[in-house]
């Protein structure tokens, strides 16, 4: 299994890998040293918690690390006027009867919250290549689907400040 990322993507992967490996690992191995020295570690919280964002971090940089080993680089390009990944999208939805925006992004900085929809979403696998006028059907889960008309596609581009999602 593998992830489609951009360039961009692995450049802000690496980025953080190379923070929380020469930053951050050992200002929290220092920190679990410290805690340690406070004595009893079974009634120690400072220990506990030191070694929780220890093991969290370590758990971080090997995510990182396995995302960067196993993408697949694509190219963010928008070609012709279908939807296309990093475009904007407006569409009406006609079972709410109102209108929607969202940006198509890759997995990685994914936010729906923000209006970040993943291209490997159900909305965002319906959208991709579509033109505006068209009709489209989302197959939320087996049991629930809608329909939405684009109304609207805005070619905005990668934009290299959307951030990478984390945990």
């Amino acid at each position: 299994m593998h992830d489609e990322l951009t360039q961009v993507d692995i450049d802000k992967m690496k980025q953080e890998l190379q923070h929380r490996i020469q930053v951050l690992r050992p200002q929290l191995i220092e920190e679990v040293k410290t805690a340690r020295s406070f004595g009893d570690l079974s009634e120690n919280f400072e220990y506990k918690a030191a070694k929780r964002e220890k093991n969290r971090n370590d758990s971080r940089i090997r995510y990182l690390e396995n995302m960067i080993k196993t993408a697949v680089v694509i190219d963010p390009a928008s070609a012709g006027s279908g939807v296309a990944l990093f475009d904007k999208v407006t569409f009406y939805v006609e079972e709410d009867q109102q209108e929607e925006t969202i940006q198509l992004v890759t997995t990685l900085r994914q936010d729906a919250l923000k209006g970040l929809i993943s291209k490997e979403s159900p909305v965002g696998k319906a959208l991709l290549g579509r033109k505006v006028g068209d009709r489209v059907h989302i197959q939320v889960n087996d049991n629930y689907g809608y329909d939405v008309q684009i109304r609207r596609i805005e070619k905005t581009g990668e934009d290299p400040d959307i951030p990478i999602s984390t945990f």
